[in-house]
């Protein structure tokens, strides 16, 4: 069994709600995790003997909303937030074809892009049928929780 991005989420909310908890290290199945609270850069997460990261091309697009999670979206549009911080990717690998374009027609199942977290790639969907305005986010950028990714035009109900 594997830790999941969500029972890492899981354990620092633990850590950052134990007041009288300073530092933590939990080791299990080759991954390990290192909390240390109010000793500068003191979040350390090992996988298994980690591959030489990849370089990571400069986005394609400038990047409007990146750092912030706020951003203005005209009335009726819908925002793709990213649900977590990670790595935005437009396609399913590289060089592969984006998942989605501007002027694009999406379905709200349609999967529009990923978000890498520590090796786990998690498939974000449109959320609502409509056509793609606006990708506002560069491939390979990392983006904060609650970041605008997408502005999707939903579609006339008639």
């Amino acid at each position: 069994m594997e830790l999941t991005y969500s029972d890492v989420e899981n354990i620092l909310k633990l850590v950052d709600g134990a007041e009288h908890l300073d530092e933590m290290e939990i080791v299990y199945n080759g991954f390990r995790l290192r909390v240390v609270r109010g000793a500068g850069p003191g979040l350390s997460v090992q996988g298994p003997v980690p591959a030489p990261p990849a370089p990571v091309p400069p986005p394609a697009a400038p990047a409007a909303a990146a750092g912030t999670t706020a951003a203005a979206i005209a009335d009726g549009m819908t925002a793709v937030r990213a649900p977590m911080l990670g790595t935005f990717y437009r396609a399913p690998a590289p060089g592969e074809k984006p998942f989605v374009e501007v002027g694009q027609r999406v379905r709200a199942d349609d999967t529009v892009c990923l978000i890498e977290v520590m090796k786990l790639f998690n498939s974000i969907r449109a959320g609502v049928d409509g056509t793609v305005v606006e990708i506002l986010t560069g491939n390979g950028a990392l983006v904060e929780h609650d970041q605008v990714l997408i502005v999707i035009a939903p579609a006339k109900e008639d």
